[in-house]
Parts: structure tokens; C-alpha cells; sequence
């Protein structure tokens, strides 16, 4: 027990805590803008001429190791550095805590969130801007309904990617799991597009993304659906009939079971024909009520997603407790 307090328990916990009170440290050196600027270098340089579907499986598998032995190397650095102790046991904690904080982004998810709606207040133009920091879509002929919807599309997807997958690879393979998961996540962010250039190379770290989200997908969704139920009064089975039903017909294997869960609960609709990168792809509806959404709707989605992440961190803590 003291060393599954150790290992797992106080570092997770602290991480969490420092999201959960300042969200992602924007002057501070962060792990996946560093990610990110590995993906690019590499992306430039070999994703031209022949063989890019090979080079890019190469490089996805690749950069997957070089995360997880990274993440390795640094967790076991205060053992490797520090003659033993509790000044070894300290260091290890903080250096634990503080990558977990860098990899979650429950506060920062909320926070911009419902900055959209308070922007769409001001002037759509605002609204506008402001839905460009969370989405890779086109956004600057979206309607006023359209950024709302976008908001909340990305509340429902990264309350999965950005905090319940994150914790959830943390709980089966510690920090070294938690940061390859987030190469893995900016890897697709960045290249798993199904357009001209990426189709090819983006092409494996699109479906390593799928495998890593699986069930962190499903699991969002069903915490949602569970916290709804007995928040709201929602009956359980009819919600979690309509994301069984809408889930699956997204573009994605994934995002579409929070997207479809949170839909569920607003009664909203989800989906339609969005621009990337120029080029017009159909997200298929999720829901039938076209109804305009607006900022009571912001509140309620927050509520949810954050209820639902702590019932999620309470349930991972607890399985984990049980099987280490």
C-alpha cells in the first residue's frame, strides 16, 4: 500500500491538484510543445516524394518508442542520480507530479471553452478567433451556432483525449504510458488528416491514435452518460442507447461516443460538413434536434465533462489500487 501511495497515489494526485488549479502552464517549457516540434522537423523532411506511407509508419513507430524510453529515463533519473532515501523518493514524486500536470488539460479544456461563449457575447468575429485556439477546423465563415457547436464538439472529444486517456494510460503503464500517449495524441492532431499531403504519411499515427483511444473513448462516454443520469435525472438506458446508436456513425471510431454522449444529454445535434484545410468533409449527424445552443448549454457541458472526470479519476485510482 505505501508504495502504490508512492508510485501512484501522491504524484497522480498532486498533478492533478496543480491542473486543476492552473491548467497548462503557458510560459513554462512544455512536453508536447517539444512533441510537436519533433513531429514537424521530421514531417518536413520526410513526408515528400516516394514511400511516404512507409516512411510515415517508420517514423510513427519510431517516435512511439522514443516517448515511452524517454518518459522511462526520466522517471527513473532521481534513482539513477540521488544516493537514495527520501530525498530520492521527493524527487521522484516531484518530477512524476510535474509531468502528469503537463499532461493533462482538464482546466485549460474548460476554461477556453467557455471563453467561446463569453467571445460570441461580444461580437461573432470574437467568437470566431476564439474557437480557432481549440479546433483544426476552418473557422471563419462559421455562423454563431456553428462556433457554439464546435466548442462544445471539442469539449466532449478532448474531455477523452486530454484528460480520461491520459490517466487512463497512466494507470496501466505510469508516465512513461501517460507521454507516449500524448505523442501518439499530437501526432494525429498534427497529421492523421485525410487530405493531399497527409493521407499517406499521417497515415499509421492515425490508427495508432484509434488503438490508443479505443476504450478511453468509451469509457468517457459512459462516465458521462452515468453522471448525467444521476445529476440530471437522465434515464441511463436511453441515453446510452442513443450513443450506441450515434457513436459509430462518426468519421472517427472514436470521437463520436463522447461527442454522441454529450449530445445526448444537451439534445442537440452534433456534425454536418466542416473545412479543413480548405478542403469540405461531412461529419455525419449525431442526433436529429437542430436546435440553437446557447450558454446555459456552455455551463451544462462543463458541469458534466468535470463530473464525469472525477468520477473518472476516482474509478481509474480504484482499479489501479486493486490490481498493483
Amino acid at each position: 500500500m505505501e508504495k502504490f501511495f508512492i508510485d501512484i497515489l501522491l504524484p497522480f494526485g498532486i498533478g492533478w491538484a496543480l491542473d486543476l488549479a492552473f491548467g497548462d502552464p503557458e510560459k513554462l517549457p512544455h512536453p508536447v510543445v517539444y512533441m510537436g516540434k519533433w513531429i514537424s522537423f521530421f514531417e518536413k523532411r520526410l513526408n515528400k516524394n516516394k514511400h511516404c506511407l512507409l516512411k510515415g509508419a517508420v517514423f510513427a513507430v519510431v517516435s512511439v518508442a522514443v516517448a515511452f524510453l524517454v518518459g522511462w529515463g526520466i522517471v527513473q533519473s532521481p534513482y539513477w542520480l540521488c544516493a537514495g532515501g527520501f530525498a530520492t523518493i521527493a524527487f521522484a514524486v516531484a518530477i512524476k507530479s510535474i509531468l502528469i500536470f503537463f499532461c493533462l488539460a482538464g482546466h485549460t479544456l474548460r476554461n477556453e471553452v467557455r471563453m467561446v461563449f463569453e467571445a460570441l457575447d461580444r461580437s461573432l468575429e470574437d467568437g470566431r478567433k476564439q474557437v480557432a485556439r481549440i479546433v483544426g477546423r476552418d473557422t471563419n465563415e462559421l455562423s454563431a451556432h456553428e462556433v457554439r457547436t464546435a466548442a462544445l464538439e471539442t469539449l466532449a472529444e478532448n474531455l477523452s483525449d486530454g484528460v480520461i486517456a491520459p490517466i487512463f494510460w497512466f494507470m496501466l503503464l505510469g508516465v512513461p504510458g501517460m507521454l507516449t500517449y500524448k505523442m501518439i495524441n499530437t501526432m494525429d492532431s498534427m497529421i492523421g488528416y485525410q487530405n493531399l499531403r497527409y493521407k499517406d504519411f499521417g497515415c499509421w499515427a492515425a490508427h495508432i491514435d484509434d488503438v490508443a483511444n479505443y476504450l478511453p473513448a468509451r469509457l468517457t462516454a459512459l462516465l458521462m452518460v452515468a453522471v448525467s443520469s444521476f445529476s440530471k435525472g437522465l434515464s441511463f438506458s436511453s441515453l446510452w442507447r442513443f450513443v450506441c446508436n450515434y457513436g459509430p456513425k462518426h468519421a472517427s471510431p472514436n470521437s463520436g461516443w463522447p461527442e454522441a454522449a454529450l449530445a445526448g444529454v444537451l439534445d442537440c445535434r452534433f456534425g454536418g460538413p466542416h473545412n479543413y484545410f480548405g478542403e469540405v468533409f461531412y461529419k455525419p449527424y449525431i442526433g436529429t434536434n437542430p436546435r440553437e445552443l446557447n450558454s446555459s448549454d456552455c455551463h451544462l457541458s462543463i458541469a458534466v465533462c468535470f463530473s464525469a472526470e472525477v468520477v473518472g479519476v476516482v474509478s481509474l485510482i480504484v482499479f489501479r489500487g486493486l490490481i498493483y
